[in-house]
């Protein structure tokens, strides 16, 4: 079987769904209480695989059946990468390393439940599958480039500095708010541990970060307006950006203040995927692949095939 290019980039975009999708189920896991409602891993419990006899080991049975999906979903993007024409090398790596990171991300899943949901391993649950929601990202848009050619630099130095600035401390505050949620009232069971620091000291800290990328964001927008070819790279992915990353703060703001409502804090664990998902496309702009261009570039910055202005 043979697999065309444009097959395998819904693969890939079906791989970024379900690696998205588990996210917002494993937060329907910790807002319910329902983490330990299967005490057990891999087995639901002592004596059975699956168990649904109650509310809380039906929602944890159900995030853990998604699991398969998901692998499900990144297996098919490596046996797929096999039988692409032209077949290509990092789309197969890339898809190695998604079936990896599952698999990983389901042994500590597993570990979190044997430590009794500690904040410190639901953490690193969180933040291994934001690691997916890059590497996943990267697939989708790697399998829409053309074949054999090279990617190139498509904006200035300074302006591709300013967007790796600006995905460090997304990531920053996606650490943070990690933090916060550790602190935080939604643990996913009533007597698992949380973290001993003050939620309003850590609310702050990644309020900061956030503030801060927007910030960021802000300046890059300014920037760009007056150079041609940053400003035709990267205008569209960074006004959708900007547009995710308000609404995301807003809320952030809202749930805080409102005594941090579970469908809130939901909705706003979508948000912070879709941020991650709009920063990775964001920073993977500022290189494409572009077949017939020369995109050599000037001593001053500019690439060749287009002027500042």
């Amino acid at each position: 079987m043979q697999i065309s290019p444009a097959r395998y980039r819904v693969i890939a975009v079906c791989a970024l769904v379900a690696l998205s999708i588990i996210i917002i189920t494993g937060a329907a896991v910790r807002l319910t209480n329902s983490g330990l409602g299967c005490d057990d891993w891999p087995n639901c419990n002592a004596t059975s695989l699956i168990d649904v006899s109650s509310k809380h080991a039906a929602i944890e049975q159900v995030n853990r059946l998604f699991t398969g999906v998901v692998g499900v979903a990144v297996i098919a993007a490596v046996l797929a990468s096999l039988a692409r024409v032209p077949r290509r090398r990092d789309l197969t790596v890339i898809s190695v390393w998604l079936v990896l990171g599952v698999l990983a991300n389901a042994v500590l899943g597993g570990i979190s439940v044997k430590v009794d949901l500690h904040p410190m391993a639901v953490q690193g649950h969180m933040l291994l599958s934001m690691m997916l929601i890059v590497a996943g990202t990267m697939l989708v848009r790697r399998s829409g480039e053309p074949d054999g050619v090279p990617l190139e630099r498509v904006v200035t130095r300074p302006t591709e500095r300013l967007v790796w600035l600006h995905f460090l401390i997304v990531s920053m505050a996606i650490v943070t708010g990690t933090v916060v949620t550790g602190a935080g009232p939604h643990a996913g069971d009533e007597d698992a541990e949380r973290l001993d620091v003050a939620i309003p000291t850590v609310a702050r800290l990644h309020a900061v970060t956030v503030l801060t990328a927007i910030a960021i964001s802000l300046l890059l927008a300014w920037r760009i307006r007056a150079i041609v070819v940053d400003r035709r790279a990267l205008t569209a992915p960074l006004g959708r950006w900007i547009g995710i990353a308000l609404a995301q703060a807003a809320l952030g703001y809202i749930q805080y203040f409102s005594d941090v409502p579970e469908l809130l804090v939901g909705i706003h664990v979508l948000g912070a995927t879709l941020v991650m998902i709009a920063t990775t496309f964001l920073l993977l702009d500022t290189r494409r692949a572009i077949p017939g261009v020369d995109a050599t570039v000037r001593v001053d910055g500019t690439p060749a095939h287009a002027t500042a202005g």
